[in-house]
């Protein structure tokens, strides 16, 4: 990281953060906004703009050298654009365009949530001090980034490593992404939860019915929510070794709301992993939570902003 201020947005279907980011990684300053997801592309741009507009009225807004995005996606870096699918209006939106003039021309440099997630836990995270890594959000989705070679590898369209969308079930069911039996359909939270609910699992009276109900039902010995999740490690497990026997990275750290599920995910995934994970150069991986917590997205973002070569024009 060089000494000025990065001006990171971190762009969801629930909110639109933004932060001041110093060289430590410290968040300076603060603005959110909630995500009106389901309007019109401008109104969407509106909240950002909104977000954009409160960081500038910072007096520390003069030290900001550049901004860096992570976008839910799928992304285009190289394009500039994005088309996150719970922002249906958004698609081949001209974000970095956008952002850089409502900045008076800063350099903006695009990545997808999940690599500015493994930007954050590599630069002060799980990750830091491994050349090689991969890190995942196991929430709503799964998606993930790579670190290889000591340095951020998001691809040429911001979109490396994500591994929610690997074929773990040749004939599994089909997923949103057009494909079938991916990690994702299998190890999401809405997928842990939906299975747990087909095989019978009840919730409380409370009603709630999520995948953090499940993992509470899983702690107390209820076999259909101790199999959904599972079920679910062993997917991840094989998506994680399938990545590490191709790209040998040495750490896989986990994040997201699913993450949270503690043991009851940790313990199946890493003896699923034995079974993946068999060739000599893959049986060291490590499995580590992510420790970025929520502002993971906004350091990352910062991070990614040095990190990642911009283009000169779009």
């Amino acid at each position: 990281m060089h000494t000025d201020l990065v001006a990171a947005l971190d762009i969801g279907g629930t909110k639109i953060a933004g932060a001041l980011v110093d060289g430590g990684g410290t968040l300076l300053a603060r603005a959110q906004r909630p995500t009106p997801a389901l309007r019109d592309a401008e109104t969407v741009m509106e909240a950002v703009g909104d977000v954009l507009n409160e960081l500038m009225e910072s007096p520390l807004w003069g030290g900001a050298g550049s901004v860096g995005i992570g976008s839910a996606g799928p992304v285009d870096a190289s394009a500039g654009t994005v088309s996150p699918v719970n922002v249906p209006a958004w698609r081949d939106f001209p974000l970095v365009e956008r952002v850089r003039k409502a900045t008076g021309g800063l350099p903006v440099a695009l990545v997808g949530d999940g690599v500015a997630m493994t930007a954050a836990e590599h630069w002060l995270g799980a990750a830091r001090g491994y050349d090689n890594a991969l890190c995942l959000v196991v929430s709503t989705g799964v998606g993930g980034g790579l670190v290889l070679g000591g340095r951020l590898h998001p691809g040429p369209t911001g979109n490396a490593g994500h591994i929610g969308h690997l074929c773990v079930e040749l004939d599994g069911d089909p997923c949103p992404c057009g494909s079938r039996g991916c990690v994702e359909r299998i190890a999401s939270g809405p997928n842990i939860a939906r299975r747990a609910l087909d095989g019978g699992w009840l919730p409380g009276p409370d009603g709630d019915a999520t995948a953090a109900a499940v993992a509470a039902a899983a702690r107390a010995g209820d076999p259909v929510a101790v199999a959904s999740y599972e079920r679910a490690a062993q997917a991840l497990a094989a998506g994680i070794a399938a990545t590490a026997t191709l790209v040998e990275i040495d750490i896989a750290v986990i994040g997201g709301g699913v993450a949270g599920a503690g043991e009851v995910l940790f313990a199946p995934l890493r003896r699923s992993l034995r079974d993946y994970a068999t060739l000599s150069f893959v049986r060291r991986l490590t499995v580590a939570p992510a420790v970025m917590g929520t502002d993971a997205g906004l350091v990352g973002a910062a991070a990614a902003a040095t990190a990642v070569p911009r283009p000169q024009a779009l």
